[in-house]
């Protein structure tokens, strides 16, 4: 026996009080605030009208945000839309619409970083924070967590050359091959162990924990390299936390003539070790600090592991410029429940 619309209903109704939390997500969003900025992926002059017509761009943009809220490849999350009623609901398709397959969705996240559109969706997003009452607020966080790739397995000379900005000898005879190959990404050390790709900068303001700025490099940059650039002047408190790779003299005499106040972690040295009064500031600062450690804790626990299955700086930038805006419209949802409905965020 067919179900009915109502049978569907009614499901559905069930798993929204189960705790489903796209509906809630679909109402507190305004997706046609994106409109204006993906519609210029169709801008494009059509030869005919014959053929199938594109999907609609805000359908695309929510499957986006959909794959980096559950972490799936392009074909699970075709996969998934056909498969799953709640998925559907959120996209505003029936059982009956056609569903853009892998394809479809792959090519029109290539459109968003064709348009380098990704920061101005995040933008247009930071928006609407404010619109909600959520303007920066408690002072800044910084900090920068690894984005792992797949590994490339090359030379050491190879690797040089990448370094270099050049291609390895013989990689453009063997077009199939160089396709493969991340040339933007580079390894570093954490805690002794080696890791290749790309950092994910991010800012966070303290009182409400959202992403309000963020930049993407390759994984050798050194965190305090692109410190200037995440700094948020529309915060409402000067203080500024972050980690001991961050500070230097002439970072602390900068933010004192700005007007911010420094409280970035101290550092020791071989020569000196911290004293006594050191040690006792920076545990304050480490347990204010830990919020940012929260958001990265997040995108790996509710997002998977932080692993991005894509090549090139400007393809990774997207997935992780995709991957703080949906921790953002995640965040959003849990800070406008009541009181009454959230856990201890």
């Amino acid at each position: 026996m067919q179900p009915s619309f109502f049978d569907q209903e009614d499901r559905l109704a069930k798993l929204e009080k189960l705790g489903d939390p796209l509906p809630r997500l679909d109402r507190i969003v305004d997706w046609q605030a994106f409109r204006p900025l993906l519609k210029v992926i169709h801008q494009k002059q059509r030869k005919s009208s014959a053929g199938r017509k594109p999907h609609d761009v805000t359908l695309m943009f929510k499957m986006l945000v959909l794959q980096s809220l559950y972490n799936l490849s392009d074909d699970q999350a075709e996969y998934q839309v056909r498969d799953r009623l709640s998925f559907q609901r959120f996209l505003g398709l029936s059982p009956e619409d056609t569903v853009p397959d892998a394809k479809t969705l792959w090519l029109f996240r290539e459109q968003l970083a064709r348009h380098g559109l990704i920061e101005k969706l995040f933008g247009r997003f930071d928006e609407q924070l404010w619109q909600s009452g959520l303007m920066p607020k408690g002072g800044q966080i910084i900090d920068a967590s690894l984005v792992n790739v797949p590994k490339n397995r090359n030379t050491r000379d190879e690797n040089k050359q990448i370094k270099q900005g050049s291609t390895p000898e013989g990689w453009d005879e063997q077009p199939s091959m160089k396709r493969q190959k991340d040339e933007d990404a580079r390894w570093t050390k954490k805690h002794g162990k080696s890791h290749y790709g790309y950092k994910n900068h991010i800012n966070i303001d303290k009182q409400h924990k959202l992403i309000r700025r963020y930049a993407v490099t390759d994984a050798s940059v050194h965190d305090s390299q692109v410190f200037d650039e995440l700094l948020d002047e529309e915060n409402g408190e000067p203080s500024v936390w972050a980690d001991s790779a961050y500070r230097s003299e002439a970072r602390e005499r900068d933010l004192r003539e700005r007007g911010y106040k420094s409280r970035i972690h101290h550092k020791g040295t071989r020569r000196r070790g911290l004293n006594k009064q050191e040690q006792e500031a920076n545990l304050r600062r480490a347990r204010i600090r830990a919020r940012v450690e929260h958001v990265f804790g997040d995108q790996r626990t509710r997002q998977g592991t932080i692993l991005v299955r894509t090549k090139g700086k400007i393809r990774a930038a997207v997935k992780i410029g995709l991957m703080n805006l949906s921790y953002n419209m995640r965040r959003l949802e849990y800070l406008l429940r009541p009181p009454s409905a959230r856990c201890t965020g």
